[in-house]
């Protein structure tokens, strides 16, 4: 298994585990791994399918998260 697939497993757990600190390890991780915008909402998918209604907010977070990461690489 990629260094890259377990990442998006351990934004999974960290997503239905509502931890914001391993959200943003994670997520940091994943963006220098060259994670897709797809890759982190299918995992966000896979989290709230598994973690209801709670981790839906953490996954939304998980995306900004990602989404500012992302905005901030490519403004370099």
């Amino acid at each position: 298994m990629s260094h890259k697939h377990k990442e998006l497993i351990a934004l999974g757990i960290a997503i239905t585990s509502r931890c914001e600190g391993c959200i943003v390890f994670h997520t940091r991780a994943l963006v220098r791994l060259g994670a897709t915008r797809e890759e982190i909402l299918e995992t966000i998918g896979v989290a709230i399918e598994m973690g209801g209604g709670p981790a839906s907010v953490y996954g939304a977070e998980a995306l900004d998260c990602y989404d500012q990461m992302m905005a901030a690489k490519e403004s370099r």
